[in-house]
Protein backbone atom coordinates (compact mmCIF):
# COMPACT_ATOMS: atom_id res chain seq x y z
CA UNK A 1 0.00 0.00 0.00
CA UNK A 2 1.39 3.18 -1.13
CA UNK A 3 1.63 6.34 1.25
CA UNK A 4 -1.28 8.18 -0.25
CA UNK A 5 -3.43 4.94 0.04
CA UNK A 6 -2.44 5.10 3.80
CA UNK A 7 -3.67 8.47 4.42
CA UNK A 8 -6.55 8.25 1.97
CA UNK A 9 -5.72 10.40 -0.84
CA UNK A 10 -5.38 9.02 -4.61
CA UNK A 11 -2.54 7.47 -5.99
CA UNK A 12 -2.00 9.95 -8.76
CA UNK A 13 -3.47 12.95 -6.40
CA UNK A 14 -1.45 16.26 -5.64
CA UNK A 15 -2.21 14.52 -2.46
CA UNK A 16 -0.82 11.45 -2.78
CA UNK A 17 2.56 13.40 -4.97
CA UNK A 18 3.36 15.37 -2.21
CA UNK A 19 3.54 12.96 0.59
CA UNK A 20 5.70 10.52 -1.56
CA UNK A 21 8.04 13.69 -2.49
CA UNK A 22 8.26 14.31 1.73
CA UNK A 23 8.65 10.58 2.88
CA UNK A 24 11.16 10.72 0.00
CA UNK A 25 13.09 13.68 1.65
CA UNK A 26 12.72 12.29 4.99
CA UNK A 27 13.73 8.95 3.89
CA UNK A 28 16.93 11.01 2.22
CA UNK A 29 17.51 12.85 5.68
CA UNK A 30 17.38 9.65 7.92
CA UNK A 31 19.46 10.06 10.64
CA UNK A 32 19.85 13.94 10.49
CA UNK A 33 18.16 14.13 13.81
CA UNK A 34 15.26 16.03 12.13
CA UNK A 35 12.02 15.51 11.45
CA UNK A 36 9.04 16.59 9.88
CA UNK A 37 7.32 19.54 10.00
CA UNK A 38 3.49 19.93 11.94
CA UNK A 39 1.79 20.19 8.71
CA UNK A 40 3.65 16.97 7.32
CA UNK A 41 2.51 15.10 10.33
CA UNK A 42 -1.06 15.87 9.99
CA UNK A 43 -0.88 14.65 6.59
CA UNK A 44 0.47 11.23 7.54
CA UNK A 45 -1.88 11.11 10.10
CA UNK A 46 -4.63 12.16 8.39
CA UNK A 47 -7.84 13.82 9.08
CA UNK A 48 -10.94 15.48 7.69
CA UNK A 49 -8.77 18.70 7.09
CA UNK A 50 -8.05 19.48 3.26
CA UNK A 51 -4.73 19.93 1.81
CA UNK A 52 -5.79 23.68 1.49
CA UNK A 53 -6.70 23.86 5.28
CA UNK A 54 -3.33 22.05 5.72
CA UNK A 55 -1.17 24.06 4.08
CA UNK A 56 -2.45 27.39 4.66
CA UNK A 57 -0.68 29.85 6.82
CA UNK A 58 -1.95 32.54 8.95
CA UNK A 59 -2.08 36.17 8.05
CA UNK A 60 -2.71 36.95 12.12
CA UNK A 61 -5.50 39.19 10.92
CA UNK A 62 -8.30 36.47 11.27
CA UNK A 63 -11.34 37.74 13.08
CA UNK A 64 -10.13 41.50 12.13
CA UNK A 65 -10.34 41.66 8.23
CA UNK A 66 -13.26 44.78 8.54
CA UNK A 67 -10.64 46.79 10.92
CA UNK A 68 -7.92 45.57 8.43
CA UNK A 69 -9.80 47.28 5.51
CA UNK A 70 -10.50 50.00 7.58
CA UNK A 71 -7.21 50.77 8.28
CA UNK A 72 -5.89 50.91 4.99
CA UNK A 73 -8.87 53.41 3.69
CA UNK A 74 -7.93 55.67 6.48
CA UNK A 75 -4.01 54.76 5.64
CA UNK A 76 -4.66 55.57 1.52
CA UNK A 77 -7.22 58.81 2.39
CA UNK A 78 -4.34 60.26 4.37
CA UNK A 79 -1.21 59.91 2.10
CA UNK A 80 -3.90 60.73 -0.52
CA UNK A 81 -4.29 64.47 1.27
CA UNK A 82 -1.61 66.71 -0.20
CA UNK A 83 -3.61 69.90 0.39
CA UNK A 84 -2.38 72.66 2.38
CA UNK A 85 0.66 69.99 1.95
CA UNK A 86 1.66 65.94 1.41
CA UNK A 87 0.17 64.36 4.85
CA UNK A 88 2.30 61.66 6.61
CA UNK A 89 0.61 58.83 8.85
CA UNK A 90 1.91 60.45 12.04
CA UNK A 91 0.33 64.13 10.98
CA UNK A 92 -2.11 63.96 13.43
CA UNK A 93 -0.06 62.38 16.46
CA UNK A 94 2.55 65.09 15.43
CA UNK A 95 0.26 68.04 15.78
CA UNK A 96 -1.11 67.25 18.72
CA UNK A 97 1.98 66.87 20.43
CA UNK A 98 2.84 70.62 18.99
CA UNK A 99 -0.61 71.77 20.01
CA UNK A 100 -0.03 70.61 23.40
CA UNK A 101 3.77 71.81 23.74
CA UNK A 102 2.82 74.77 22.33
CA UNK A 103 -0.03 75.31 25.42
CA UNK A 104 2.77 74.80 28.08
CA UNK A 105 5.36 76.89 26.49
CA UNK A 106 2.57 79.57 26.26
CA UNK A 107 1.28 78.89 30.07
CA UNK A 108 5.02 78.41 31.24
CA UNK A 109 4.12 74.85 32.67
CA UNK A 110 6.00 72.51 30.45
CA UNK A 111 8.42 71.11 33.12
CA UNK A 112 4.72 70.16 34.41
CA UNK A 113 3.32 69.07 31.57
CA UNK A 114 6.36 66.60 30.93
CA UNK A 115 5.79 65.27 34.66
CA UNK A 116 2.63 65.03 34.07
CA UNK A 117 3.06 62.60 31.04
CA UNK A 118 5.53 60.43 32.57
CA UNK A 119 2.99 59.83 35.24
CA UNK A 120 0.04 58.76 33.40
CA UNK A 121 2.85 56.37 31.96
CA UNK A 122 3.53 54.90 35.59
CA UNK A 123 1.67 51.65 35.23
CA UNK A 124 3.40 50.69 32.00
CA UNK A 125 6.87 51.92 33.31
CA UNK A 126 6.25 49.65 36.43
CA UNK A 127 5.53 46.51 34.43
CA UNK A 128 8.57 46.99 32.70
CA UNK A 129 10.42 48.06 35.54
CA UNK A 130 9.68 44.31 36.99
CA UNK A 131 11.18 42.69 34.22
CA UNK A 132 14.66 44.56 34.19
CA UNK A 133 14.78 44.21 37.61
CA UNK A 134 13.78 40.68 37.88
CA UNK A 135 15.68 39.78 34.42
CA UNK A 136 18.99 42.42 34.51
CA UNK A 137 18.27 42.79 31.04
CA UNK A 138 18.31 47.01 30.19
CA UNK A 139 17.39 46.15 26.68
CA UNK A 140 14.10 45.95 27.74
CA UNK A 141 13.55 49.85 28.76
CA UNK A 142 14.48 50.78 24.92
CA UNK A 143 12.41 47.79 23.21
CA UNK A 144 9.11 49.11 25.86
CA UNK A 145 10.05 52.68 25.05
CA UNK A 146 10.08 52.09 21.18
CA UNK A 147 9.38 48.71 20.12
CA UNK A 148 6.24 47.98 22.06
CA UNK A 149 4.63 51.40 22.39
CA UNK A 150 2.64 52.36 19.48
CA UNK A 151 2.55 55.95 20.56
CA UNK A 152 6.66 56.53 19.94
CA UNK A 153 6.85 54.01 16.73
CA UNK A 154 3.85 55.90 15.21
CA UNK A 155 5.43 58.82 15.80
CA UNK A 156 8.73 57.74 14.65
CA UNK A 157 8.13 56.19 11.55
CA UNK A 158 11.67 55.31 10.26
CA UNK A 159 12.67 54.03 13.41
CA UNK A 160 15.69 51.74 13.43
CA UNK A 161 16.20 49.24 16.20
CA UNK A 162 19.79 47.32 17.03
CA UNK A 163 20.84 46.33 20.26
CA UNK A 164 21.72 49.02 22.90
CA UNK A 165 20.38 51.55 20.73
CA UNK A 166 17.25 53.12 18.77
CA UNK A 167 17.42 56.08 16.06
CA UNK A 168 14.81 57.79 14.30
CA UNK A 169 14.22 61.29 11.94
CA UNK A 170 13.27 64.24 14.47
CA UNK A 171 9.33 63.88 14.00
CA UNK A 172 8.21 67.60 14.08
CA UNK A 173 10.15 69.17 11.80
CA UNK A 174 8.14 68.92 8.55
CA UNK A 175 5.19 70.46 10.26
CA UNK A 176 6.69 72.42 12.84
CA UNK A 177 8.15 74.33 9.01
CA UNK A 178 4.92 74.81 7.87
CA UNK A 179 3.05 75.88 10.83
CA UNK A 180 5.54 78.82 11.83
CA UNK A 181 5.16 79.75 7.94
CA UNK A 182 1.19 79.68 8.96
CA UNK A 183 1.43 81.38 11.80
CA UNK A 184 0.15 78.58 14.08
CA UNK A 185 3.26 78.24 16.49
CA UNK A 186 6.43 79.71 17.09
CA UNK A 187 8.15 76.76 18.31
CA UNK A 188 11.76 75.68 17.09
CA UNK A 189 12.50 71.90 16.20
CA UNK A 190 15.40 72.19 18.88
CA UNK A 191 12.70 73.97 21.47
CA UNK A 192 10.84 70.57 20.95
CA UNK A 193 13.59 68.59 21.30
CA UNK A 194 14.87 70.17 24.22
CA UNK A 195 11.46 70.58 26.25
CA UNK A 196 9.24 67.41 25.34
CA UNK A 197 11.20 64.89 23.17
CA UNK A 198 14.09 64.53 25.65
CA UNK A 199 12.98 64.96 29.00
CA UNK A 200 10.01 62.31 27.94
CA UNK A 201 12.51 60.11 27.27
CA UNK A 202 14.46 60.37 29.76
CA UNK A 203 11.78 60.70 32.59
CA UNK A 204 10.43 57.07 31.39
CA UNK A 205 14.20 55.82 31.85
CA UNK A 206 14.57 57.43 35.10
CA UNK A 207 11.46 55.57 35.91
CA UNK A 208 12.90 52.35 34.99
CA UNK A 209 16.50 52.74 36.64
CA UNK A 210 18.28 52.53 33.41
CA UNK A 211 20.19 55.55 32.35
CA UNK A 212 19.75 56.34 28.49
CA UNK A 213 21.58 58.69 26.11
CA UNK A 214 19.59 61.07 23.96
CA UNK A 215 21.52 62.87 21.24
CA UNK A 216 20.81 66.54 20.04
CA UNK A 217 18.99 66.61 16.62
CA UNK A 218 22.06 65.66 13.82
CA UNK A 219 22.87 67.32 10.53
CA UNK A 220 20.63 64.01 9.75
CA UNK A 221 17.51 65.19 11.26
CA UNK A 222 17.48 61.84 12.96
CA UNK A 223 17.70 61.49 16.77
CA UNK A 224 19.94 58.46 18.75
CA UNK A 225 18.99 57.27 22.06
CA UNK A 226 21.02 54.16 23.74
CA UNK A 227 21.71 52.57 27.01
CA UNK A 228 24.72 54.70 28.96
CA UNK A 229 28.05 52.70 28.93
Amino acid sequence: MTAATQTGGKPGGLKGKLISWIMKKMMASAGSGGGPPPFVKAMLAGGSKSMAEMLATSSGFEGREKMLGTAVSVAIRTLNDTAPYPHDMNDALVKMHLGSVQFAKNQGVVNEYVTHDIKTMAPMLQRLKGMIDSTGEKEIALAGIFDRTTCLYQLCMDLHSEPGKRSFTFPYSKVLALSRAAGEYDLTDQEVHEMWLKPRILGYADALGVNLQVSDIGADNRVTVSLAA
